[in-house]
């Protein structure tokens, strides 16, 4: 799915960043070694890390054991402490 989104798109657009000098430096030696471009080296890093983070967050894999264990605690939550109860009420940083 992730691919998918990805190419889906088909048109291709520019992306401006501001990176310090020893970062660039950093970034353009690392791509001569591959003999990639700049532009090659941090889009395909860029793409792979994103995969990454995404994949984190749908994806894990348990052995039996632990995934009777995982749906054991999915089926049968413990009861709200009083922390819970107070995150809870919070007002969300993104509603103030």
């Amino acid at each position: 799915m992730v691919a998918e989104r990805s190419s889906a798109a088909g048109t291709k657009r520019s992306i401006n960043l501001r990176i310090e000098t020893n970062t660039r430096r950093l970034i353009d030696d690392a791509a001569a070694v591959l003999g990639k471009t700049r532009t090659e080296f941090m889009v395909e890093s860029a793409r792979r890390q994103a995969i990454d983070v995404l994949l984190d967050q749908r994806l894990f894999v348990l052995d039996s054991e632990r995934y009777d264990a995982f749906i054991d605690a999915l089926d049968n939550p413990p009861a709200p402490g009083p922390k819970l109860r107070a995150l809870l009420r919070r007002v969300p940083a993104w509603q103030k």
